[in-house]
């Protein structure tokens, strides 16, 4: 059973459709990313699928429980961290999470073992005295992150996680939400490409408040591949040689013995193996790649940007 479950999910402001019917699901140990540009739908839904803020259409389970029909116990097993992290400065650490468990029902005689357990994964054992409004930004996020696992959910939504912090801080968080997700589904949303490379397993992009792209990793970053590899050989053959080759359909060369080809569905690997068998002494072989920055406005900002049919690609995983 998915852990999330959203069908045809829509949010509408008067004639503005802010979330087209999206659909798509969670499973256990998924860190998704939830990749947009900024307006594109990402905050509206992250504040639907956490129950803040009711869908015009469509129907969101949370661990096979409906959040419309049994909202209490659908968000028992939610976690959520909005881009505003909802901290109380005034208050220490140990005062907000143990305030944090009650509101989740946690037992009285269980509160202190909760919490306990939340400073230590988020890497506040020794700030629990410190009064929140005195931490680092980085930190506040920690604590932010802390009041969202108290009651161990199955399912953590993280929205913008590390805006506003600096390069340090970002790569902690990004090194406490991989651990976090060995033991929950976390849905991720950002519009950082980075922290989706850096931290997420699946990835799916929404635009105009439709998703325009979801599938693993794997195949996000398949898409850098351009076919285009730079090379350089120690014995360089001519140019008509190199155009000879089975898959190469394009060849520009220097005197240098400096080569840019360009080729159809072949490995770097091939390539290899065809320059240590004519002895042309290879020294480089760099494939050049589209960065995720070109894939995003591809996917996201491009002519067909919110148009899904016909693209396997759209369809979640």
């Amino acid at each position: 059973m998915s852990l999330v479950n959203v069908k045809n999910l829509a949010r509408y402001y008067g004639q503005h459709c802010a979330v087209d019917h999206v659909s798509f699901e969670l499973n256990a140990g998924d860190i998704l990313g939830f990749l947009g540009p900024n307006g594109a739908g990402k905050s509206t839904t992250m504040q639907m699928l956490s129950g803040n803020l009711a869908p015009s259409e469509g129907e969101i389970s949370i661990d096979g429980v409906d959040l419309l029909d049994e909202p209490k116990a659908a968000k028992s097993a939610l976690g959520y961290l909005p881009e505003l992290p909802p901290l109380y400065k005034e208050l220490s650490v140990d005062e907000y999470l143990r305030y944090c468990a009650q509101l989740h029902r946690i037992v009285r005689s269980d509160i202190a073992s909760a919490v306990d357990l939340a400073k230590q994964r988020c890497g506040l054992d020794r700030e629990g005295k410190r009064l929140i409004g005195n931490l680092s930004k980085g930190y506040q996020q920690r604590v932010g992150i802390a009041q969202a696992i108290v009651h161990s959910p199955r399912v953590i939504i993280l929205d913008e996680p590390t805006v506003g912090l600096d390069p340090i801080q970002i790569r902690e968080i990004r090194e406490l939400i991989t651990e976090l997700g060995k033991e929950h589904g976390i849905i991720l949303s950002t519009h950082i490409l980075p922290e989706v490379q850096a931290v997420c397993n699946r990835v799916q992009i929404i635009n105009r408040g439709r998703l325009v792209f979801a599938s693993d990793m794997d195949s996000l970053l398949q898409r850098q591949e351009t076919g285009i590899f730079e090379v350089a050989f120690a014995r360089a053959p001519a140019l008509e040689v190199l155009s000879k080759l089975p898959y190469v359909t394009g060849v520009n060369g220097s005197d240098y013995g400096r080569f840019i080809l360009t080729t159809h569905n072949v490995s770097a690997e091939q390539i290899a193996k065809d320059a240590v068998a004519n002895d042309w002494g290879l020294i480089r072989l760099t494939p050049t790649q589209h960065s995720l920055e070109q894939i995003f406005i591809e996917l996201a900002l491009g002519d067909n940007a919110g148009d899904t049919s016909g693209n396997k690609d759209t369809k979640a995983a």
